[in-house]
């Protein structure tokens, strides 16, 4: 398994009141596995995918990323394990308005230590492998909203990560750019990624072939809560 959540519990402070998010998460994903996770605005889901992504701790529970138990782990070691691990795409594409696309692939990859040439390499396949070829030295604001999220998930894929999180990936988009955006997630699990994605569109929750519902912090996934995607 990728991913292993065991009783996860996640409570936040306001002020002196502790508040319940999450409640006794429990989640197995193989290697290669597609699914999407449903929820209504604060059912919990955008905390879960925190979790999954390393951007935050459980309260209490356990969670395994690749066998590695991450509770146990420092802030920097947090941060090594979504850069060796993780690929990360937003609704709302976080690119640096002054680089180039070809600039915002490669930044991940100088924080991870790979050399110019390399990374210049990778991003440009990613690129490529996203249909914007024409596109590399393009800055955000000459590229349509599709463009910029194709641009979101080359920069995801350029470090090879074997979990790619996404979170509404299509939520900014207009139906036609959504639809291409959900083809090339499907190519991406097809190539052996795994890939885990927040909706709370059943249309593109469709495209996962597994899908999960979350409410009020608990994830069902018995029978009631979980269906084949094709159902």
């Amino acid at each position: 398994m990728i991913v292993s959540m065991k009783g996860i519990y996640k409570n936040y402070f306001r002020g002196k009141t502790e508040v319940p998010v999450l409640r006794d998460i429990n989640l197995q994903v193989a290697q290669g596995e597609y699914l999407a996770i449903m929820g209504p605005s604060g059912s919990g889901k955008t905390t879960l995918m925190n979790l999954l992504g390393c951007l935050d701790k459980p309260t209490s529970g356990t969670y395994l990323l690749e066998d590695q138990d991450i509770a146990e782990k420092k802030d920097d070691e947090l941060a090594e394990l979504r850069n060796k691990y993780i690929g990360f795409v937003f609704q709302n594409f976080y690119l640096l308005p002054k680089m180039s696309a070809l600039e915002n692939v490669a930044l991940p990859l100088l924080y991870a230590g790979v050399p110019k040439k390399e990374r210049l390499e990778r991003a440009e396949q990613a690129l490529l492998t996203v249909g914007l070829e024409g596109r590399l030295r393009f800055l955000p604001n000459q590229l349509s909203g599709g463009q910029c999220q194709r641009v979101a998930i080359a920069r995801a894929m350029a470090g090879n990560p074997k979990l790619l999180l996404a979170d509404e990936p299509t939520g900014a988009l207009d139906t036609a750019s959504g639809e291409q955006v959900m083809e090339l997630f499907s190519k991406i699990n097809e190539s052996g990624a795994t890939i885990i994605m927040i909706t709370h569109e059943p249309s593109i929750a469709q495209c996962a072939k597994k899908i999960y519902h979350i409410r009020d912090g608990r994830l069902d996934t018995g029978k009631d809560g979980v269906q084949n995607a094709a159902e």
